[in-house]
């Protein structure tokens, strides 16, 4: 199957799952948030100090809380179809306005902890397999297992301690420097400066994650036949290992990325909170405390569509890393 047949195959595919598969995510979702106590109403009464039962009912029936479960689903299903997420009922605000704020933010923060997992999971399973029994293996398998074992927002906190309080060198919380105007290379420096430790945070145990699976996977692939007949044939060993064995060895490690997307989605709650981040995990915690359901849906809507394209990507990638691979 040629690369665009195969590319055309896994979009159908996808396209044709996207839509049932969203449908029963809100469905699923919207019944499991009926099951959490209370309602945006009482958060608003509560932060007001005062509100009369009179005021209550109006402001329920404002936002529809009033109307029977099922016409509450129906009624946002409808609004979905025309690609209306609704309103805040906390922020008073489109929900698809709050999103696009917000989004970018999460974006970028993600895109760095991927990226800095997969550079230096892949370069140091790379490193432990070509090292295997030898001290470099196991001093790196000591760090690997430190990451692994430890969990992200303490590695974070830690980080904050010492990096921004004992040594000063990085910011501690916020995206970018307040009060002053930047551009070109001084902003990217300064954006920098602000996403490295959240993107650690967010990124340890992944690194350790894709270590462990690159290394065990670049021992197996060196003992397969093709290894042997490149070898035979006299190529460079750095060709070999690069061409060869880190390239088939690179599959298994792709496809842990379209399963982990979701858990750096769920980490970027607790992330995004200590460093101060402003970004879709805030936003969702934020919706969760002032009991803002059509805020979390659409949070959680975005997401989902989000993991599902980055998974038919990561498929598309698999057939470039080995041609053998047929869509089905």
């Amino acid at each position: 199957m040629g690369v665009l047949d195969r590319t055309g195959t896994i979009l159908r595919r996808t396209a044709i799952q996207v839509l049932p598969t969203m449908v029963g995510i809100i469905i699923l979702c919207f019944f499991l948030l009926q099951l959490v106590p209370g309602d945006v109403a009482d958060v608003l009464a509560g932060e007001s100090g005062s509100a009369t039962a009179e005021t209550m009912a109006a402001l329920r029936a404002r936002i529809g809380l009033d109307q029977p479960v099922l016409t509450q689903l129906v009624t946002y299903l409808t609004n979905l179809a025309q690609l209306d997420l609704g309103r805040s009922a906390r922020f008073n605000l489109p929900v698809t306005q709050l999103i696009a704020e917000r989004l970018p933010g999460t974006l970028l923060l993600m895109l760095s902890a991927l990226s800095m997992a997969l550079v230096f999971g892949v370069l140091f399973g790379w490193i432990m397999a070509v090292f295997a029994g030898r001290w470099p293996d196991r001093l790196l398998q000591v760090l690997v297992l430190v990451f692994y074992s430890t969990p992200g927002f303490w590695i974070g906190l830690m980080a904050i301690v010492l990096f921004s309080v004992k040594l000063g060198w990085l910011p501690s919380n916020g995206s970018m420097t307040v009060g002053v105007t930047l551009s070109g290379w001084d902003l990217i420096a300064d954006r920098a400066k602000y996403l490295l430790l959240p993107s650690l945070a967010m990124a340890s145990f992944f690194i350790a994650v894709y270590a462990r699976l690159t290394r065990a996977a670049m021992l197996e692939v060196q003992g397969q036949d093709f290894m042997r007949t490149a070898a035979a044939k006299g190529l460079h060993p750095a060709v070999i290992q690069f061409r060869h064995a880190l390239r088939n060895a690179l599959i298994p490690v792709t496809t842990m990325v379209g399963l982990h997307l979701g858990n750096l989605l769920g980490g970027a709650v607790v992330v995004e909170t200590v460093y101060g981040w402003p970004g879709m995990g805030r936003l969702a915690l934020e919706a969760v405390l002032g009991r803002d359901f059509n805020l979390l849906l659409g949070v959680l809507l975005l997401s989902s569509l989000l993991v599902i394209v980055t998974n038919a990507a990561i498929d598309l990638l698999h057939g470039w890393l080995d041609p053998r691979i047929e869509a089905h």
